[in-house]
């Protein structure tokens, strides 16, 4: 698996350089993602299971059923 060297910091972390962002990066067919104060550990997917999982979120597909 290619090391990705591009990670690039959520705007919703705000500004600044402190630990407490979610990171991206790209390689070649996959999307990775980690949070900056653990950064050994790493999620890695295919770009369109991302996207599907963010329209999930987006669209309120993954909210709790009223009870």
């Amino acid at each position: 698996m290619t090391t990705p060297d591009n990670w690039q910091k959520s705007s919703f972390s705000g500004s600044g350089d402190g630990n407490n962002c979610v990171e991206i990066a790209t390689t070649p067919g996959s999307v990775h993602l980690r949070e900056s104060d653990t950064p050994a550990t790493r999620l890695s997917t295919a770009p369109g299971a991302l996207a599907d999982l963010l329209h999930h979120i987006k669209s309120g597909g993954l909210d709790a059923p009223a009870v």
